[in-house]
């Protein structure tokens, strides 16, 4: 039971995820971050089983991290997310697939746009607009298509984030408890309360 929410508006990302981990029908915390921070201007939201989750972003993390302090400077989202589908194709075809799906958000410096990607356990990648992922994406979707605006400013974007929030904590069966919510622009990434 994970829920994962993402948008762009101008000139920023917005990623959210539910801090829940849970195993089966046990909760086992409900502080978990599933956000990660890639680099300066790129975040990355991932769900699925619990240990390929974390091995597989923290090995994303560290192999994008080597990657800016050996060419001193960091992959553009576009970049990042194709090497990102790479890794997760090749190990679809190894003996120890792992099964996680992400949500690739960056702002590209260069070209001063937001860029979010979805990203399948199958190595499928789409560069979207809106995304939502998990059981909440079946109430959150409609809304998405509904409210984003691809001009919108940042609250009206964190506005349309807390109706999909809302739906979910209404109409889901389980409650998947707080949600962690990070935006990205042209001024790095930072955590925001809704």
């Amino acid at each position: 039971m994970e829920c994962q929410f993402a948008l762009t508006g101008k000139g920023y990302v917005i990623v959210a995820s539910d801090t829940t981990a849970a195993r089966s029908i046990v909760k086992m915390k409900d502080d978990e971050d599933k956000i990660k921070t890639l680099g300066p201007h790129m975040l990355m939201s991932y769900s699925g089983e619990p240990g390929d989750t974390v091995q597989f972003a923290e090995y994303i993390e560290r192999n994008l991290r080597l990657h800016q302090i050996r060419y001193h400077h960091p992959l553009r989202p576009s970049s990042a997310a194709s090497w990102i589908r790479r890794q997760l194709a090749d190990s679809l075809r190894s003996r120890s697939p792992y099964a996680v799906n992400l949500l690739v958000g960056g702002y590209d410096i260069a070209t001063s746009e937001p860029h979010l990607y979805w990203i399948d356990y199958l190595g499928t990648m789409a560069h979207i607009p809106f995304a939502a992922q998990g059981y909440g994406s079946y109430f959150a979707l409609s809304l998405l298509d509904r409210y984003h605006n691809p001009e919108a400013s940042l609250e009206e974007g964190l506005e349309t984030l807390r109706r999909c929030i809302s739906e979910v904590e209404k109409r889901l069966i389980v409650g998947l408890g707080k949600f962690k919510v990070k935006v990205v622009d042209r001024n790095g990434t930072r955590e925001i309360e809704l």
